[in-house]
C-alpha cells in the first residue's frame, strides 16, 4: 500500500476554498496548513497507480499550484517485484500525460 506525504501548495487567498474539496478527497488526510498556502497532506491508496490518478486529482483541484512529493514509501510493491510477482504499473512507471 503506497503511502506518501506531500505540500499542496496553493495562493494564501484560495485557501478557505481548496481545503474543503481536498479534505473530500478519498485516501487524503490533511494534517496542517500555514498562512502562506500550504497544505500538509498524507496520501494513502492501494496501489501505485491510484497514488499518481489522487496527486493528478489534487493537482487539478481550482486554486492548487503545484502538489509536492516529500516522502513515498512503496515498499510494499517493492516487495512483491523482488518476489517476482507482478506489480501493475509501479509508482513513476506510467506513460507521460498528454
Amino acid at each position: 500500500m503506497p503511502i506518501s506525504g506531500v505540500v499542496i501548495t496553493g495562493r494564501p487567498e484560495d485557501k478557505s476554498e481548496i481545503l474543503p474539496v481536498l479534505g473530500q478527497m478519498a485516501g487524503l488526510e490533511i494534517y496542517g496548513d500555514d498562512e502562506r498556502g500550504n497544505v500538509v497532506a498524507v496520501l494513502e491508496t492501494e496501489t501505485s497507480e491510484e497514488m499518481e490518478k489522487l496527486i493528478d486529482s489534487i493537482g487539478k483541484t481550482p486554486g492548487v499550484l503545484h502538489v509536492g512529493l516529500t516522502y513515498l514509501n512503496t515498499e510494499d510493491e517493492a516487495e512483491r517485484l523482488a518476489a517476482g510477482r507482478e506489480v501493475p504499473r509501479p509508482f513513476g512507471f506510467r506513460r507521460p500525460a498528454a
